[in-house]
């Protein structure tokens, strides 16, 4: 038996298929002015992100100071003078024994440098002297060729550190009168803002400011697992400077991809020029056991717990972010994904339907039962 297409029903599917197209164009429209306006004014908004993130992990402190009494402002003080202290005391733990063995460190390259030419010239390679000179003739000419070049990434790398520099004095600024005026702004935000905006702004924003800190915290767990286990590892080959690696792993695991780059071959680095390229191996393998544990079981698991959100969501967030913007992308796609995940579930609230409580009916015999 044939079936007929109703056209009433066709046409009416097709019109409202393109209401909700036209509707998801105006959102997604809305979304990238947005982004837009955020990338121009991204020389404020990326200071004030580090700055909340920074506030998120000093608040506490803060809180507890002002709950015993402490004047906003003196307690602001105190906890912005604490967190460069021990900013100042982490770098100082890591330069500081690097620099005391900076020589055996420089021999220790010499030395590595040596052992790899003679490896070289060896079987199987069997490189001979004249062929490495020639590949760093090689290698000169083409640094003298491109010394134009080498001076412009020189002077955007300068121009890079000193952003870094200007980003993190106003973000340590921002986060002082974060700590001093956050808990009154929330009261200032419901005045300034009309009807229903005055509830579900402020809401939302207090459930975001919850989940930034979930996130701050959870990203502090990884990197002391990260930095127990990698020195752990360090420390039974063998490696110096187990203390400063530790700690170097431990910051750097608050920047994705990159920060664990770095502080991998560094540690790799100091074990080649200490130990020599059979324990530089050894902590290699080490630290990529440890960094493929850490990106796909302990950050999702950890961060999906404090988050609410599933450990394939943030696998796919960090992928995404990582792949739109690089680093930044990939530092602030999980707490992007959560707080989207924020607003989501609150407009859920908001639009749902009341659950509808089943009406009891009385039988003859007086007993109360369900309908």
């Amino acid at each position: 038996m044939s079936v007929t297409l109703s056209s009433t029903k066709s046409r009416a599917a097709l019109r409202a298929s393109a209401r909700v197209s036209g509707e998801l164009l105006l959102v997604l429209v809305m979304t990238a002015v947005a982004v837009w306006l955020l990338g121009r004014m991204w020389s404020i908004v990326w200071p004030l992100i580090v700055g909340l993130l920074l506030t998120t992990l000093t608040w506490p402190t803060a809180r507890y100071l002002r709950r015993h009494g402490w004047p906003p402002a003196l307690a602001a003080s105190v906890v912005t003078v604490l967190f460069l202290l021990v900013a100042g005391g982490v770098v100082a733990l890591i330069a500081v024994p690097v620099a005391s063995q900076s020589g055996e460190l420089t021999d220790g390259v010499v030395e590595g440098i040596q052992r790899l030419r003679e490896w070289a010239s060896g079987p199987p390679l069997n490189i001979g002297d004249d062929q490495i000179t020639g590949a760093l003739d090689s290698a000169t000419a083409r640094v003298q060729d491109s010394v134009g070049s080498m001076v412009t990434t020189v002077v955007t790398g300068v121009g890079t550190v000193v952003d870094g520099v200007v980003t993190a004095v106003l973000a340590v600024f921002l986060m002082f009168f974060m700590l001093k005026d956050g808990p009154r702004f929330l009261p200032w935000l419901t005045r300034q803002l009309p009807g229903r905006f005055a509830t579900d702004v402020p809401t939302v924003a207090a459930r975001a400011w919850k989940t930034l800190g979930e996130f701050v915290r959870s990203q502090a767990y990884v990197g002391l697992l990260d930095a127990v286990l990698i020195g752990l590892g360090l420390w039974i080959v063998g490696v110096p400077l187990v203390l400063p690696l530790a700690v170097l792993t431990f910051v750097a695991a608050f920047v994705p991809i990159v920060g664990a780059l770095f502080a991998g071959f560094v540690a790799v680095l100091i074990a080649l020029v200490s130990n020599g390229l059979t324990d530089a191996l050894i902590v290699l393998a080490i630290i990529i056991v440890v960094q493929q544990l850490e990106g796909n079981v302990f950050q999702p698991m950890i961060q999906s717990r404090g988050l609410g959100l599933h450990a394939a969501v943030i696998l796919l967030a960090v992928t995404l972010g990582g792949s739109l913007a690089g680093i930044v992308g990939s530092l602030l796609a999980v707490p992007v994904a959560a707080l989207i995940a924020v607003v989501w579930n609150y407009l859920r609230e908001q639009l749902s339907e009341p659950r509808q409580e089943p009406e009891a009916s009385v039988s003859p015999s007086g007993a109360v039962s369900p309908s």
